[in-house]
C-alpha cells in the first residue's frame, strides 16, 4: 500500500526558539524537521486522546 507524499511548508520562527530546537533535537538525535514533527505528533495525540499511526519507515530516522 503507497502512502500519501510527505507535506512540505514554510514555518517562519523566531531564531531563540529555532536555537532552542536545534539543540533539543540534537539531545535526542533528530533533525529539527524530525523533532518538530514529533513534537506535533504529541500534541495532536494529547488533543485527541489517541494514538496516530506511527511515522512511515522511510521517515523513522527523523522521528
Amino acid at each position: 500500500m503507497a502512502s500519501e507524499p510527505r507535506k512540505t511548508f514554510l514555518l517562519r520562527i523566531q531564531p531563540q526558539l529555532w536555537k532552542e530546537l536545534e539543540a533539543w533535537s540534537q539531545e535526542e538525535m533528530r533533525s529539527v524537521n524530525g523533532q518538530i514533527e514529533f513534537l506535533l505528533r504529541q500534541a495532536v495525540q494529547k488533543r485527541k486522546g489517541k494514538d496516530l499511526p506511527p511515522p512511515e519507515a522511510d521517515d523513522a530516522d527523523d522521528v
